[in-house]
């Protein structure tokens, strides 16, 4: 913590009574988290039978809130978005099978904007629902304010050949808004037929998280808010219980949770202390309001002494693979200058694809690990160990299986690869077909069913052996062996054991012992481990089957993410920068600050959803001319979605640069553009 020098003022503020809501706001670096521990530190004091909540925005809500739940008798379980949005596509299975009632009696039409595609669909609803639920909006709310906004845009359009909305607009949509009166009574048509469906959809995955009691912080949060609401004698308990609490990064609070606070202290917020910086709301998946959250308040401390002022450095070399030297080499200068690693870090806006700058560090012999919007499951690492997991379940899962015969637990060449794909030259048949074989067919017939088992029967039989150069011979050999020991493992030890016995036995390892790509792969390895670990607490009479289909279910997801390890001695920190909320480090690097890096490319959903305009879908379904809707061209110029979107990405860069104490190095690669589609935020910092 960094140690305050408040004014009078301020500190008078500060120990002021604690019946009202006061806000403590503050740029980074100027002391907000620590003069919100010296105001609870007060609190405790002062009234030491309370029981003060001290929480750091959603990250200990969600979990108060289904701890509420579980008081009141609800069988909660906590899951993330990635389970969550499996949960959501059970209530879309009879939608993507028409088997809606409404479809076979005409009264909803299924050719609505992004149907036609019904994975995407899904998860632009499941995002739609996600940020409906952040603003307090229930599926009736939603479905009211749909069908209003829809009647009130139609009933008086906007003037579509306005010379400021065509200029706005790039030349490729200016067919969208050469609309005539049919063809907008059309789009209506499909807008409220598409509300319709959202606001079912919506309400089906509301009644299944009821039922089931799987629900993710948002849903917790939600039903906390409408329990307490109800019980009012439980709210008034709580009250009396808890008197205050303080939340640091309260810009990152959503509608609900502010909902939430509001059940339990009153609409006034009476003893809750909201600490933050409203330009600092840089979330990319939560729907949030800092200038309404801290409307609420009664005062305000703003907290203008910065206590750190890194020094920001440029560099832009010509190619990426210049640009991840670079950045090894200065953590490698920091550290040969006495700095801990784990006070180092590489910030990104997201952490998906940040191979290259990872093995720079790697290479140059630099533990690192990686942190934020990362699949731990889709890492090269995890799916190397994944793939041998599979490979002793079921040899027949040839994705797997080539993975390792490929790779470096094995190292066959493609040439060894195709013989085992191919039939032996003289196999010899069975007499008789068993239960596990396929029945037998002619050998010409291209159906035959053994083609798609002959990898797996030909590693595991050897019938192949023989056409194998005697090296490559040796390690299937090896493989099959082993892989007959790890059947008896699998089926009389925990699933721990099991993978662990695994590992050691094939899994190859990356560098030397204790060098910098062997710490970090057994780093990946724990972490996967513990994701799994955590898998089967939940379920613990979960079959091989269950946990490897869980793996590939979050390796395929687009929701998943990492959290920082809670040790990391010795690791650099490399983290999008919402990974990097509330944290600081020495020093950072701001990498890969490019459009479509950093800010990311501004890529709308199939649908948006406005309180005032309803629906705005982005697709011209049906019979349409134009690719895009109307509404949604006049959308985009009216609220200027994409300069907002850019806004909150400077935000973000700014962020990360105040992560730092000492200084600050962003960098990019390749010449500047001329920050036409996104701006070069780099170049803005020169």
């Amino acid at each position: 913590m960094i140690a305050l020098e408040l004014t009078d003022e301020q500190r008078a503020a500060i120990e002021a009574p604690f019946d009202g809501c006061l806000a403590i706001l503050g740029a980074a670096g100027t002391g907000k988290s620590t003069a919100l521990a010296e105001r609870a530190n007060r609190a405790r004091a002062l009234y030491p039978h309370a029981e003060p909540l001290y929480l750091r925005a959603h990250r200990r809500l969600d979990e108060y809130a289904v701890a509420l739940l579980r008081a009141k008798g609800r069988e909660i379980t906590l899951i993330d978005d990635v389970e969550a949005e499996l949960l959501f596509s059970r209530a879309c299975t009879p939608l993507f099978e028409l088997r809606w009632a409404e479809f076979a009696e005409e009264q909803l039409d299924p050719e609505v904007p992004g149907l036609r595609s019904p994975q995407r669909f899904l998860q632009s609803a499941f995002r739609l629902i996600r940020r409906l639920g952040d603003a307090n909006v229930d599926p009736a709310l939603f479905l009211s304010l749909a069908l209003t906004g829809a009647t009130e845009f139609y009933a008086n359009p906007p003037n579509f050949t306005d010379p400021s909305l065509l200029i706005a607009t790039k030349n490729t949509f200016h067919d969208s808004l050469d609309v005539s009166a049919q063809e907008l009574a059309r789009q209506y048509r499909r807008e409220v037929d598409l509300a319709k469906i959202i606001a079912k959809l919506y309400e089906a995955y509301v009644q299944l998280v009821g039922a089931t009691g799987r629900m993710t912080g948002r849903d917790a949060i939600l039903a906390a808010t409408h329990a307490l609401r109800e019980d009012r004698e439980l709210a008034a308990q709580l009250r009396e219980r808890h008197q205050f609490v303080f939340v640091d990064d309260a810009q990152e609070l959503t509608d609900a949770e502010v909902q939430l606070l509001s059940a339990i202290f009153g609409e006034a917020l009476g003893g809750v202390t909201l600490c933050g910086d409203p330009a600092s709301a840089i979330s990319m998946v939560r729907r949030t309001q800092p200038e309404t959250t801290f409307a609420h308040s009664d005062s305000r401390i703003e907290l203008r002494v910065r206590h750190r002022s890194p020094r920001i450095d440029v560099y832009r070399p010509p190619t990426a693979l210049d640009e991840a030297a670079f950045v090894a080499q200065r953590v490698g200068e920091w550290i040969a200058q006495g700095v801990s690693a784990q006070r180092i870090a590489v910030i990104f806006r997201s952490a998906r694809n940040v191979e290259l700058y990872e093995t720079a560090l790697l290479d140059a012999d630099i533990p690192v690990v990686v942190s934020g919007d990362v699949n731990i499951f889709a890492d090269r690492r995890a799916l190397d160990a994944l793939a041998l997991l599979w490979n002793a379940y079921d040899p027949f899962r040839h994705e797997w299986l080539l993975r390792t015969l490929s790779g470096p637990a094995v190292g066959l060449s493609d040439a060894s690869l195709a013989m085992l794909c191919g039939e032996p030259p003289d196999p010899q048949r069975p007499l008789f077909a068993f239960d596990d074989e396929p029945a037998p067919t002619t050998r010409a017939s291209r159906w035959n069913p053994k083609r798609d088992l002959r990898l797996g029967w030909n590693v595991l039989r050897g019938e192949q052996d023989d056409a194998l150069g005697a090296d490559a011979a040796a390690r299937v050999k090896r493989f099959r062996r082993l892989r007959l020991e790890w059947l008896d493992v699998m089926q009389t030890q925990p699933f721990e054991d099991f993978a662990r016995r695994v590992w050691r036995d094939a899994l190859a390892r990356e560098g030397e012992l204790d060098s910098a790509h062997a710490l970090a792969q057994q780093a990946v390895l724990e972490r996967l481990l513990d994701r799994l670990r955590g898998f089967l607490r939940e379920k613990p009479d979960a079959t091989t089957t269950e946990v490897l289909e869980y793996a590939q279910q979050r390796m395929e997801s687009d929701l998943e993410t990492c959290e920082p390890p809670v040790t990391a001695d010795g690791f650099v920190q490399m983290t999008s920068v919402e990974a990097a909320l509330g944290r600081e480090f020495e020093h950072a690097i701001v990498a890969n600050v490019r459009p479509g890096s950093f800010p990311l490319w501004y890529a709308p959903d199939a649908f948006l959803f406005s309180p005032k305009l309803g629906m705005i879908p982005k697709e011209n379904a049906g019979d349409a001319r134009a690719a895009r809707t109307a509404k949604f061209s006049y959308y985009m110029f009216r609220t200027k979605a994409a300069r907002r979107y850019n806004e909150r990405e400077r935000r973000a860069l700014h962020y990360a640069l105040g992560r730092a104490n000492r200084s600050v190095l962003v960098t990019a690669w390749g010449a500047p553009t001329r920050g036409i589609t996104a701006p070069e935020l780099l170049e803005e910092l020169r």
